[in-house]
């Protein structure tokens, strides 16, 4: 068996968040890739249309549904969308995330705020509702920015 034969997810069902753009559309394209059907969340909904489509092409199928991580109200509801469409779920890739661009010296409370509440409690509130379905053997992969290990200059 190779590497890549060992890495398969047919069978399996992922939810990705954050999956409008960037590392999202890579994360759950890659998914399917390997065999998953796939999930996709994000605010940016006209742009979740073209990530499931590829998800498609990729001869998997997808479900596209917006998404705001902040409200556990619609974490939920994501779940139980996938639980619906696919009667599981297997793997969860909390990909959603935003930072700022301020120094944070003259970064504003609200926006520090926003951050924490998208980048930690939305990365929980996911995980809850997802852990609420998930058999043993199931993954939650929390994706992290290099942004939390270096300050980019910013003084």
């Amino acid at each position: 068996m190779t590497i890549l034969e060992r890495f398969r997810l047919d069978g399996k069902v992922a939810i990705v968040t954050g999956a409008s753009s960037g590392l999202g559309v890579a994360f759950a394209i890659a998914l399917a890739e390997a065999g998953a059907h796939v999930s996709i969340g994000a605010r940016r909904t006209e742009l979740l249309e073209a990530t499931r489509e590829r998800i498609g092409a990729a001869g998997r199928r997808g479900l596209a549904t917006r998404l705001d991580v902040t409200s556990p109200e619609e974490c939920e509801r994501i779940v139980q969308a996938t639980m619906k469409e696919f009667g599981q779920v297997d793997v969860l890739v909390n990909n959603a995330g935003i930072a700022t661009a301020v120094p944070a010296l003259r970064e504003e409370p609200d926006d520090f705020r926003r951050v924490i509440d998208v980048n930690l409690s939305g990365a929980y509130w996911m995980a809850q509702a997802s852990a609420r379905v998930m058999t043993p053997g199931s993954s939650v992969i929390n994706i992290a920015s290099i942004v939390g290990l270096t300050s980019l200059g910013l003084p």
